[in-house]
């Protein structure tokens, strides 16, 4: 028996309310202008761009550790447990900044619950993280890793991009095959070339198993065990240069003609590259738009030392 035109309207109504109670919930996930982290010598700026225009896979997460924690009581802590290297390592917090860039597979609105699950996974590791180590440190994404293998299916996988900026223009960053960030160097005025030894990056989030768990042994998987994360470590060494994370939407995104990545970012980089992080961020996006309409979430974050 075929619905009447009553019932199929009421499920339509249904289903938009579902798609409006979806997109509140993760809009209360997305980062605020107030959380952008606070950095002596850099500034920072970043956005997504959903396809839909609402909410999609992409997802970013800032963290400012002086101003989401509370360093000095956990600094107290430490001290009243005898615990020098905790101590040590919370005080680097203070002048530094993480970065979680997220790319889920797929842009429906609906791949947003997975970017959500992984950034409440996320916040709550860091919290225990700096509970007990003082620092977040890569063993968190390798549960974060091996959790999501073990929920999600193998056709839905996120990517993940992890970087802390330092006062002192450290940059440390592992990658879940993400595409690598790039540096516009102020002094050349162009894109530099980064050795392959400072790029190594990892299958994406949830597809094999990390291999140095204590329950590997009971985690079955047909692919084997993924190797440890290892960190790469850049410097962002000159005065006015500017370090982009982005997603593959901006990778590769084109006109008939010819790509956007990386000639014509170049271009417009070298254009406004005197200016504040949100002012190129802005020239950035609306540049893309009116180069060719996208056809994938778009998301970077735009660092720039000072």
């Amino acid at each position: 028996m075929k619905p009447t035109g009553s019932e199929t309207e009421k499920k339509l109504t249904y289903l938009s309310h579902e798609l409006e109670n979806l997109n509140g919930i993760v809009k209360g996930i997305l980062p605020l202008a107030g959380e952008i982290p606070l950095l002596t010598g850099f500034d920072i700026y970043g956005a997504t761009m959903p396809l839909n225009g609402v909410v999609g896979g992409d997802h970013l997460i800032y963290v400012d550790f002086k101003q989401r924690y509370d360093l000095h009581a956990r600094i107290e802590d430490a001290i009243h447990e005898n615990r020098p290297d905790i101590i040590e390592n919370l005080d680097a917090c203070k002048k530094r900044a993480g970065i979680v860039l997220i790319d889920v597979s797929g842009h429906q609105a609906t791949d947003a619950v997975l970017a959500g699950m992984l950034h409440q996974a996320f916040l709550m590791g860091a919290i225990y993280e700096l509970d007990t180590s003082g620092q977040i440190t890569s063993r968190l994404f390798e549960h974060l890793n091996t959790r999501f293998y073990s929920t999600s299916s193998i056709d839905k996988y996120l990517t993940m991009i992890y970087g802390e900026i330092s006062e002192d223009a450290t940059f440390r960053f592992l990658s879940a095959a993400h595409p690598l960030p790039v540096v516009f160097s102020n002094k050349h005025n162009r894109f530099m070339e980064i050795s392959k030894d400072l790029c190594t990056s990892f299958p994406p989030i949830g597809t094999i198993p990390s291999g140095n768990l204590i329950d590997q042994k009971i985690i079955k998987s047909v692919l084997g065990f993924k190797g440890g994360y290892k960190i790469n470590e850049w410097k962002i060494i000159g005065r006015g240069d500017i370090l982009l994370l982005y997603t593959d939407g901006l990778l590769e995104h084109s006109n008939p003609e010819k790509p956007y990545f990386p000639d014509h970012l170049e271009q417009i980089v070298r254009e406004v590259k005197h200016e504040q992080a949100r002012t190129i961020w802005d020239a950035i996006s609306n540049d893309l738009l009116h180069f060719n309409k996208p056809s994938d979430d778009i998301s970077f974050v735009v660092i720039k030392r000072m």
